[in-house]
């Protein structure tokens, strides 16, 4: 029987709801499926930074290295630890680390999901470069509470980065519905986003079957309001990327829905799946978060594991609990509603 080994880290607030909701539900599509997962589950997050110092312990990057896949809820306590300080303590050493230049998330309504658009059967996959850009962190700040403080904050677009995104955008747009809609703002940023545009223009030559447009993003954010059943695959810079996919989540019917995958795609060393939705510290003691994003994540750790057919066994449990009017409206029904409806969908 195949083994996948997968490091758990549920984090912070719901995130360990929703980490223990997608569990049940991966473990139960791998027995079905002819398969296990083997989990092991790490105590990383604000809590361990408050105990520890750290988010995580100085060996964690290569303690991860050994695993098929990292299953992630959510990592956040603003109210103690600031989010600088989690964001660049956990979430962005491991996607730099392992090389997870692609983040992906998939966003269309569910069956008996209501969106705030009047829009329905729109299908958009976003792309967003995950590992340099804006979020690079490079820059620094002097004079610190002085008048004359000075806070830089650089951008960072390397060719081998901007190509490599823009080109596994284009694979995807290939295998999907052929078209691509490249992001930037060239228009204002004269050097990084048209560095960015020429090397779209470039690859297209290479992919005559993908229709390729370029959009400003302010252009490309009004289109996904009132147009977003015309677009297939988009691909963005870290930033552009980060406030497009929320936007992308509010047409879907919210955050609790939205699904993600850091993806290393030559496989050379483990990739991360997580919700976006943050760890919610004001519902986490409630138990009403929706773990349907925690699950569709694990769904997409499924496909990226070769194991299709459970993947696609947990989404049409999703589909099915969805129909039936559970977990499609905010705060309505429990975690362990949901969980228990995906659970007898895939039975």
């Amino acid at each position: 029987m195949k083994v996948y080994k997968i490091a758990q880290i549920p984090g912070d607030g719901v995130g360990r709801d929703v980490t223990a909701a997608a569990w049940a539900v991966l473990t139960k599509a791998a027995e079905a499926g002819g398969f296990r997962l083997e989990g092991r589950e790490f105590p990383w997050s604000c809590k361990f930074y408050k105990e520890t110092g750290a988010m995580m312990p100085a060996d964690g990057i290569e303690t991860l290295r050994g695993f098929d896949a990292i299953l992630l809820g959510a990592v956040g306590w603003p109210a103690e630890v600031p989010d600088s300080v989690s964001l660049h303590g956990l979430l962005l050493p491991i996607r730099k680390a392992f090389v997870q230049y692609a983040n992906i998330r998939p966003h269309r309504l569910l069956p008996g999901v209501q969106g705030p658009l009047k829009a329905e059967g729109f299908d958009i996959l976003c792309i967003r470069e995950n590992t340099e850009g804006e979020y690079s962190g490079a820059g620094g700040r002097v004079h610190q509470g002085m008048d004359n403080e000075v806070a830089v904050e650089t951008s960072i677009f390397t060719r081998k980065g901007v190509e490599r995104i823009i080109r596994f955008g284009f694979e995807q747009a290939r295998a999907r519905r052929g078209k691509l809609a490249s992001v930037t703002k060239s228009n204002a940023q004269k050097y990084s986003m048209v560095l960015w545009d020429e090397i779209t223009k470039a690859l297209a030559a290479e992919y005559p079957d993908v229709e390729v447009t370029s959009y400003h993003v302010d252009a490309l954010a009004a289109r996904m309001v009132m147009a977003p059943e015309s677009l297939d695959v988009i691909v963005a810079s870290n930033l552009f990327g980060d406030i497009l996919t929320d936007l992308g989540a509010a047409i879907q019917g919210g955050l609790g829905f939205a699904a993600s995958a850091n993806i290393n795609p030559d496989r050379s060393a483990p990739s991360m799946f997580e919700p976006v939705h943050g760890s919610a510290p004001d519902i986490s003691h409630l138990g009403i978060a929706n773990p349907i994003a925690a699950i569709w994540s694990g769904a997409m750790m499924l496909e990226h594991l070769g194991e299709a057919e459970a993947a696609t066994a947990v989404m049409t449990a999703i589909a099915r609990t969805t129909a039936a009017g559970i977990g499609t409206v905010p705060g309505e029904d429990k975690t362990d509603t949901i969980t228990k409806a995906v659970l007898a969908a895939i039975a």
